[in-house]
């Protein structure tokens, strides 16, 4: 192999930053690297992303009991990989929340993602001999549930598919604020290896039609205000839409991974390339996208393997 992949020589430490966002609602964020939420109801806490180790996790509970001592109740998962859900079991909570798609997508690939994801990316997993296994809910929904915290009103839905086909939203009406995971990220590039980018623009709309005022994304600052929201779902499109068609128009003609790989860099790198992760998505997004133009429907598993395998064709022009 050529070079080792972007994200095996990023170990530079992240600045944490616990935003809030509404009242009794914050965002975990840490210069790009995976976000986490927090909402306070009348009597107990739901957290939303698990962060990728629990030693990773208790940086996220350090941050809430600056603002609260009740009981953190519910974890969300807004989807299945490793750098969201292995630091589960940090938060001793009773509940732990996925959709039916996410658990399913643990049950046939979280292995195999988690070993892929250790391999890419070592920094994200700092303290992972804490980890005691994969993840697994107590709770799951099809479609939609809510939950109650004390009088608050938290509404877990599932609105398309987009960065997995099991992704979730979290909305919280009283604050006009959702917690989209990684379907919008701001300023940090959409990871699209397990995405569908053909419904990823149908599924923005979606979360546009709530009007939310606040969001916190699956990376990046929070978006405070209409304007920053409107800015970061239609950056988001573009990020998605610029990768997928000059792949599309590759597999058209029958050109190959790395004719799609020049197609889409040369596309994207003058738009995205200063964002976070950029280097380390692009090629899991790039082979991705010659799938589904291929009439792939369903993402094919990541392995540890089939990174490098991938990685090495790209390199030598395969």
């Amino acid at each position: 192999m050529a070079k080792a992949f972007a994200s095996q020589g990023d170990m530079s430490e992240k600045k944490t930053s616990f935003t809030q966002i509404g009242e009794g609602l914050y965002a975990f964020t840490a210069e790009g690297d995976p976000n986490s939420g927090v909402i306070i109801g009348d009597d107990s806490v739901m957290i939303v992303e698990a962060q990728a180790t629990p030693r990773l996790a208790q940086k996220v509970i350090d941050c809430v009991r600056t603002v609260t001592d009740k009981p953190i109740s519910h974890v969300v998962l807004t989807h299945y990989h490793a750098v969201r859900v292995l630091g589960a079991s940090a938060f001793g909570a009773a509940q732990i929340i996925m959709s039916d798609k996410a658990r399913a997508m643990v049950v046939e690939r979280g292995q195999q993602d988690w070993d892929s994801e250790f391999q890419r990316f070592p920094r994200l997993f700092e303290g992972h001999e804490s980890i005691p296994g994969l993840t697994w809910p107590t709770t799951t929904f099809s479609d939609e549930m809510t939950v109650y915290l004390g009088n608050r009103k938290v509404v877990i839905n599932q609105i398309g598919r987009a960065h997995t086909a099991g992704d979730s939203v979290i909305w919280v009406p009283d604050g006009q604020t959702m917690f989209t995971g990684d379907i919008v990220e701001k300023h940090s590039a959409c990871y699209c290896g397990d995405g569908h980018f053909a419904d990823w623009g149908k599924t923005l709309d979606r979360v546009k039609a709530y009007d939310p005022q606040f969001i916190a994304p699956g990376r990046g600052d929070a978006l405070v205000g209409r304007t920053a929201v409107e800015e970061a779902i239609e950056l988001t499109r573009d990020f998605v839409d610029s990768t997928f068609q000059p792949a599309a128009k590759v597999a058209a003609r029958g050109g190959s991974l790395k004719d799609a790989w020049d197609a889409v860099r040369a596309e994207c790198d003058p738009k995205f390339k200063d964002y976070a992760i950029y280097e380390h998505c692009l090629p899991f997004n790039v082979a991705r996208a010659y799938d589904e133009a291929r009439g792939i429907d369903t993402p094919r598993v990541w392995t540890a393997e089939r990174d490098l395998e991938m990685w090495e064709a790209l390199q030598g022009g395969a």
